[in-house]
């Protein structure tokens, strides 16, 4: 027989072949990763429609329709004057556009293509989409963090699936983060890789990245204090290098550039406090930066001399310029809900528009185990695994772990941020744990291969657990044994956290809240339409001009889907506008018919779930209301009126005068009665008997109430309609008639007027 001859090129060709096997293998993975995000977020769209989601959506949706219909330019000079009636709003300048334009080029690209897609689709799908593309961001930037291929891939599985980042990416939640996330991420990984490589091209890419972020969410403020974070902590550290002043003045002056082509940003990169801190570390890198020079040029005492006085100079010189601009002006101050994050309680105190929104209240410990599951448990090992090789990239890793699991715990809506790096983290600690057992090499004789870098020679503690593992093979790490005992119980773990994210995807957060799901008593699914049946009888039975009053919960709602002007809605730019409408609500109707007739409101629109046990309804809101109002009139508007002597919050015979003669009261109970035998009538949700007499209604009229009485509409009677006793709101609206002229302008003359209203 010939013996067979071997070529030298055969080791490297073996080995070209191998890599492109594994990288063909990461592909197929990655794609099927994505596959399974976008997949798992279209629940919604199987069991109900391809329908936009939630409240701030509509807007976004109302928007993108404006921008495909009439053009860039005109979506930049927006004015919209069917919101915030009679003020108007400057809708171009007062949102954050990445969104929209987004979608706008998808669409124009696909039409370009011979692709009529509706835009509705284009909106609804987008989140899911942009999900595939952040699990793929989160493969690179984990692989930056590990030379271990299988880090990114469980990292990308993770973000994928989270609970955490898909509350906010279901097909149909069409809002600012359905992008900003997947930026977010992408920015963060050429970050890394521009510290790590000292290269321009990596810091105009993330720059380039982060003005995308900055046009999609007001969010970006977390990258624009994090990333000058990190840079300072490596100053500190004594890693300051070449690569991280390149990086990061590229970063911050192409970012900035980039930032402020975006009119709702402007100049305040360089005149608000939330963007010194990357004004400062840009300053501190020249510094830094020319004090390096300096101590190759000048002997060591010298340099020591120069480095105290003229550090010292400059720093307070820089420190007292920072609180005189403050303190004059030019530079904004700290936002409210800034102080909100350091003080659980202050939005409460001074802001309660703020505190009223669900997403702004403290994260309960449930909240977390909930949206992540067992990461919760490996994010922990994963930041304790970055300390044992701190380099650079890992230091960012550290940072960024603490900062967002503080803004998480004390901001629900944070959890979001925080979900990328329990992914990154998480992932590093599962993938050591599975390398270390499925590739760990068994000793043999005097040497020992560790499974990558081939034959290692054996030390005599090796020597000893090879004897011994010979002895009883079935014992210790080396073991099969071992070694499918931990691949087994971690590939369990795995599916139960795929079936939690399943299950929290399709029950938690696939529905959408202008469709309500209920099961009967067979198991069966009823769905409960209340909302846009009274939405469309809205669009159909009243004028074009007719104007809607209800809460600001609704007005994007209202806007979007019965397409009617709105005094409120959930931009909340104007608190004053919105105390005006909760001191509506909350006042007796000869104070509240003024203020209905001073702002032409022809329509009031109230949600109530006392029938169905619907809990989310006004009357529970209802606290809200008189908190903000009572911010603006005091001595008119009082929280603990409308709490008996006991200080209980009733709706039954014992609750307080102000409460059952308040507007909100009488339009919420309003004929409810006459559903019950005489005196059963029942609120299902506070679960309250209540008064056998309804109350009664003289300045509004019932209009139309949905059919399971969720939403109710009241049509505002003319003056000629109002009953005599009401004389003393009429005498008040022939006064105010030279005053309801003037705020029909926009601007800040008509919010002059409403605050001496």
């Amino acid at each position: 027989m010939a013996a067979t001859t071997s070529t030298p090129l055969e080791p490297f060709l073996r080995s070209t072949t191998s890599k492109k096997t594994r990288a063909l293998l990461r592909i197929i993975i990655l794609v099927t990763i994505a596959a399974a995000a976008v997949s798992s977020r279209l629940f919604s769209v199987i069991r109900f429609e391809s329908i936009i989601h939630e409240f701030d959506p509509w807007f976004n949706f109302r928007a993108t329709k404006y921008l495909v219909k009439h053009g860039f330019y005109s979506f930049w000079d927006w004015f919209d004057d069917r919101t915030w009636h009679p003020l108007g709003r400057v809708t171009g300048g007062t949102l954050y556009p990445g969104l929209m334009v987004t979608s706008g080029v998808i669409y124009h690209l696909l039409n370009l293509l011979s692709l009529p897609v509706d835009i509705r689709n284009i909106c609804v799908l987008l989140a899911p989409a942009c999900s595939g593309l952040t699990a793929f961001a989160m493969y690179l930037l984990t692989s930056e963090m590990s030379s271990s291929p299988s880090a990114g891939l469980l990292a990308a599985a993770f973000m994928g699936i989270a609970p955490g980042y898909i509350s906010r990416s279901v097909a149909g939640s069409y809002d600012n983060e359905a992008i900003a996330i997947f930026l977010l991420v992408f920015t963060f990984y050429l970050w890394i890789k521009a510290v790590k490589n000292g290269s321009i091209m990596w810091g105009a890419l993330a720059a380039l990245f982060y003005g995308y972020m900055v046009s999609a969410w007001g969010g970006y403020v977390f990258i624009t204090n994090l990333i000058p974070l990190h840079a300072f902590t490596l100053i500190l550290m004594g890693r300051y290098s070449s690569r991280l002043y390149i990086s990061y003045t590229t970063w911050y002056a192409l970012g900035t550039l980039a930032s402020m082509q975006v009119p709702f940003v402007g100049f305040l990169p360089i005149r608000s406090s939330d963007h010194m801190a990357a004004l400062g570390i840009f300053g501190l890198l020249q510094l830094v930066g020319f004090f390096n020079y300096l101590k190759e040029q000048l002997p060591g005492k010298q340099f020591q001399t120069l480095l105290v006085a003229l550090g010292g100079s400059i720093f307070a010189i820089l420190l007292a310029a920072l609180v005189f601009f403050t303190v004059s002006g030019i530079i904004a101050p700290w936002s409210g809900r800034f102080y909100s994050l350091w003080d659980t309680g202050y939005a409460k105190i001074h802001i309660p528009i703020i505190a009223s929104v669900s997403e702004h209240q403290p994260t309960a410990w449930p909240a977390f185990f909930f949206d992540l599951n067992m990461l919760i448990w490996l994010f922990p090992a994963g930041v304790y695994m970055c300390f044992r090789n701190l380099k650079d990239e890992h230091v960012f890793v550290v940072i960024y772990a603490v900062l967002a699991s503080y803004f998480a715990g004390v901001m629900v809506r944070l959890m979001l941020t925080l979900t990328p790096v329990v992914c990154c983290a998480a992932a590093l600690a599962l993938s050591h744990i599975l390398d270390t057992y499925l590739f760990l090499g068994t000793p043999r004789g005097d040497a020992a291969t560790d499974g990558s870098n081939g034959p290692v020679k054996a030390s005599k503690t090796t020597a000893n657990l090879t004897l011994r593992s010979m002895r009883n093979p079935l014992v210790g790490i080396y073991s099969v044994v071992s070694k499918s005992l931990v691949s087994s119980l971690a590939t369990g773990f795995l599916l139960l956290f795929v079936a939690h994210c399943t299950w929290v995807t399709s029950n938690a957060y696939s529905s959408p809240s202008v469709v309500l799901a209920s099961r009967l008593p067979d198991g069966s699914q009823h769905i409960i339409d209340d909302y846009r049946e009274a939405y469309y009888w809205l669009r159909q039975n009243t004028p074009q001009d007719a104007k809607i009053m209800s809460w600001w919960d609704y007005g994007y709602q209202i806007g979007g889907m019965a397409d009617r002007p709105t005094l409120v809605d959930n931009n909340t730019w104007n608190n004053t506008h919105i105390a005006t409408v909760g001191k509506a609500m909350s006042s007796r109707e000869e104070v509240s018919y003024p203020i209905l007739r001073a702002h032409d409101v022809d329509y009031v629109l109230v949600v109530f779930g006392g029938l169905l046990g619907y809990s989310g309804d006004d009357i529970n809101k209802f606290l809200w209301m008189v908190r903000i109002a009572e911010g603006i009139w005091p001595e008119e508007v009082r929280e603990r009126d409308f709490f008996t002597a006991r200080g209980e919050y009733r709706v039954d015979d014992q609750a307080t005068p102000t409460m059952r003669n308040s507007l909100m009261y009488k339009m919420s109970y309003y004929n409810f009665d006459k559903l019950f035998p005489s005196g059963q009538a029942q609120d299902r949700v506070r679960g309250s008997a209540l008064p056998a007499q309804g109350p009664e209604l003289n300045v509004l009229e019932e209009a139309f109430t949905s059919e399971n009485w969720i939403i109710r509409i009241y049509k505002v009677k003319d003056l000629d309609n109002v009953g005599r006793d009401h004389q003393s709101a009429v005498a008040f609206d022939k006064g105010h008639k030279k005053k309801r002229k003037t705020t029909h302008g926009a601007g800040k003359k008509g919010v002059r007027v409403l605050r001496e209203d």
